[in-house]
């Protein structure tokens, strides 16, 4: 069964930068996307960033556009896929999650998605 597994979270402070890191295993799959939500305390999961795999294109929340960038391992046997956080604000206090389809669909909407990771946290101090 293909198990994705974030990492790369933790603590910082307003303007740093972090690099998460998302990596499937445990089975072969075709992913056609993937992509990072994130949920803050009381609030609904939201789409951060999404990349997709033959093409390498990417998509951003207008949130994060021009802070954040989403790349893909070049070895397409990792599946691997990151999140390069820079210019960290408070707001961006969440736990991140990775996410994969197999399918074309619409990227910001997480019901698409047929994997999930477990989480990392992000927490950005002022």
């Amino acid at each position: 069964q293909v198990q994705l597994v974030e990492s790369g979270g933790g603590l910082v402070q307003a303007g740093d930068s972090l690099r998460l890191s998302c990596a499937a295993s445990g089975g072969t799959f075709s992913s056609y996307a993937m992509s990072w939500f994130r949920q803050a305390p009381g609030k609904e999961r939201e789409f951060v960033a999404a990349i997709t795999w033959s093409l390498t294109n990417t998509y951003y929340a207008t949130s994060v556009k021009g802070r954040f960038a989403i790349s893909r391992d070049r070895d397409n046997a990792k599946n691997t896929v990151y999140l390069q956080m820079n210019s960290l604000k408070p707001e961006d206090t969440a736990v991140y999650y990775c996410a994969a389809t197999t399918r074309p669909v619409i990227l910001s909407n997480g019901l698409n998605y047929n994997y999930w990771g477990q989480g990392t946290q992000v927490t950005v101090s002022s």
